[in-house]
């Protein structure tokens, strides 16, 4: 299991490398957008340091370092600042310096101008968070608990009814859900807020804005869970050492809850865990339609107004938490059923 770890972990560092990098590139190739700020010296002079895509020449601008973007003559001082585009290869290799020397990921060009880009999704994370934890608290006892109901009640009018609304939720797309949600609870009853609203609403509001976005994740979640656990309640429900424990005098509730039930939690389990570290990701569609200020309507923004900072920092989290999730599902196997050593020999 060691060995397996330690495998699984550098083969996520290396996949992480190489999504950055071929993000980085292909991010370099959308059109430049020039950034906005209170002391654009100052910005460039940060973007300079951090390598994402300027140089600041006092001195010499006969000087061809690369493209000339724009000039600027500062007010206070009537020094010219001449900017210049840095090839691509020196940009990469300067921003990965500094992201591995000193963790700096540069500083936000557009969304919060001279502002650092952790600390941006820093304030943004929290709020993505909390969502996420109200859909996991009720999709997870939800979704589980009527797959257990439909597994018991197989091949019923109740097994049918639970299986046609979990195909037609799986099958509609999450942002027809939202969609749907707010134009009946919010613009048609006018029962809750159309948007998200700020910090300086009242207590109530907040708490209802929490409503529309807990409801549009948990659907899917519950479809997901109710079918996975559907499907496992039954194959181990027709096993053998099912039909043992029945003669042995055991009830049928006995057996499901001793024994069938702890089996076929083994793979369900480790997919909650996984759901639970994915919490950090978001929603893109969710958080943009109804105006939620987290790291899922950053990523949006930043790519929309080519602010390279934050996309790139937004990015590597949502690559760390989709590797994350992937190496410790695979662990939690082993970790859940004692059985199951990943990497060991046949």
């Amino acid at each position: 299991m060691v060995k397996y770890t330690i495998q699984r972990l550098l083969l996520a560092l290396v996949t992480t490398v190489i999504i950055l990098t071929m993000t980085f590139f292909l991010v370099k190739l959308l059109p430049f957008q020039k950034p906005i700020g209170q002391d654009s010296a100052k910005l460039a002079y940060y973007l300079h340091e951090v390598g994402m895509g300027f140089v600041l020449d006092f001195t010499t601008p006969q000087k061809q370092y690369g493209e000339l973007l724009w000039s600027y003559n500062d007010p206070n001082t009537g020094i010219m600042h001449y900017f210049y585009v840095r090839p691509t290869a020196e940009q990469y290799f300067a921003w990965a310096s500094n992201v591995l020397t000193k963790f700096q990921w540069g500083t936000s060009t557009y969304i919060s101008p001279n502002v650092d880009a952790m600390v941006i999704i820093g304030e943004r994370l929290p709020t993505t968070i909390k969502v996420n934890v109200w859909s996991v608290l009720i999709s997870v006892p939800a979704g589980i608990g009527l797959g257990i109901w439909a597994a018991l009640k197989k091949n019923t009018m109740v097994d049918h009814v639970i299986s046609t609304f979990v195909m037609i939720f799986i099958s509609v797309p999450s942002f027809i859900i939202i969609t749907f949600l707010m134009l009946w609870f919010c613009y048609s009853t006018g029962w809750l807020p159309t948007q998200w609203p700020s910090v300086t609403a009242p207590l109530a509001t907040k708490v209802q804005a929490y409503i529309v976005p807990t409801m549009c994740l948990s659907f899917g979640s519950i479809c997901g869970y109710c079918r996975f656990t559907r499907a496992e309640l039954t194959e181990v429900m027709s096993s053998d050492f099912l039909l043992l424990a029945r003669t042995k005098g055991l009830t049928k509730a006995q057996t499901v809850t001793r024994h069938a039930l702890k089996n076929a939690m083994v793979p369900i389990l480790p997919s909650i865990l996984s759901e639970v570290i994915g919490l950090l990701g978001g929603s893109m569609i969710l958080e943009s339609l109804y105006g939620i200020p987290g790291v899922g309507r950053l990523y949006i923004t930043a790519l929309n107004q080519k602010d390279y900072n934050v996309l790139m920092a937004d990015m590597s989290l949502y690559t760390l938490i989709g590797l994350i999730s992937g190496v410790f599902l695979d662990l939690s196997y082993g970790f859940i059923d004692p059985r199951i050593r990943m990497g060991g020999k046949k």
